[in-house]
């Protein structure tokens, strides 16, 4: 079993290092012909323009912005969904909303694009008075809601492995119920929540389809109220038609991409092991 388990580890490393290998040898031709200045900050892309230009800063900014609106409006969200379900609602009440949020992690991405684009960018373009509502705050708003899951789960795993000592001491010197889970439970489950919110990050900054769907698809420096185009939408828009150096951009895109979500990762394993020394 030693030996199985051994090649399960080495085949999940290896698939990671074919991925990044492929990545990196599909992606730098393009970098390397069109210029990594040009391709990083250039703000325009024509891809199929009689002299194209494939300037990213758009996506990269419209990608940053997006996840980082979805983050400010779900993460307060979730934390206190996850301190409801962990130290406040009754075990009966709680083990009927938690199915209900396991159920959102469930839901397929193009649900959320279709409820999006059906009632949500409708609903933008009656109340700010829009021609169409397809736009960046449209998918920040179906992101924040599709992060959810993760951090209200991970959160909530973090903050019961709280030992009760801590919060039986803080009641005891005469803190009240509401400042004991502010000032001690969640300071002590910090690591595990932030592992919850760079989860979360990680799905909004990957994701294709819901955001494809809502946030117009348009190749503008990112504003509020206009459509816009996010790294991974601008790789699915123009896969199926694209070739030569065109195809090898998107290629370079998604190693752009591929590079955030190492970033990411990198985050969370500091912040765990920032947590754990801080436990310790």
């Amino acid at each position: 079993m030693n030996a199985v388990f051994f090649f399960c580890g080495i085949l999940a490393v290896g698939c990671v290092l074919l991925i990044t290998v492929y990545m990196v040898a599909s992606g730098l031709p393009a970098i390397r012909e069109i210029g990594l200045g040009k391709f990083l900050f250039g703000q325009v892309w024509a891809s199929t323009a009689k002299e194209p230009r494939f300037g990213i800063l758009p996506f990269i900014l419209t990608s940053v912005y997006g996840t980082a609106g979805a983050t400010l409006l779900g993460v307060p969200v979730g934390l206190l969904t996850a301190v409801f379900l962990s130290k406040v609602a009754p075990k009966k009440l709680a083990d009927r909303v938690r199915p209900a949020v396991d159920l959102l992690a469930g839901i397929p991405s193009v649900v959320y694009g279709l409820i999006g684009v059906s009632v949500l960018v409708p609903f933008i373009a009656k109340v700010f008075g829009l021609p169409k509502g397809t736009s960046l705050l449209a998918a920040m708003l179906v992101l924040s809601v599709m992060i959810l899951p993760s951090i209200i789960s991970v959160s909530e795993t973090a903050l019961r492995a709280v030992p009760p000592e801590y919060e039986e001491a803080s009641l005891a010197l005469g803190a009240t119920p509401t400042e004991t889970i502010f000032k001690v439970s969640i300071p002590a489950a910090k690591s595990g929540i932030a592992a919850g919110v760079v989860l979360g990050i990680g799905r909004a900054i990957g994701e294709a389809m819901a955001v494809m769907m809502v946030a117009g698809n348009v190749a503008n420096m990112p504003a509020l109220f206009d459509s816009v185009t996010f790294l991974t939408t601008a790789i699915s828009k123009e896969m199926s038609y694209s070739s030569g150096l065109q195809r090898q951009a998107l290629f370079s895109i998604a190693l752009i991409l591929f590079l955030f979500i190492m970033v990411i990762n990198v985050v969370l394993n500091v912040a765990l092991k920032g947590g754990k020394k801080g436990e310790k």
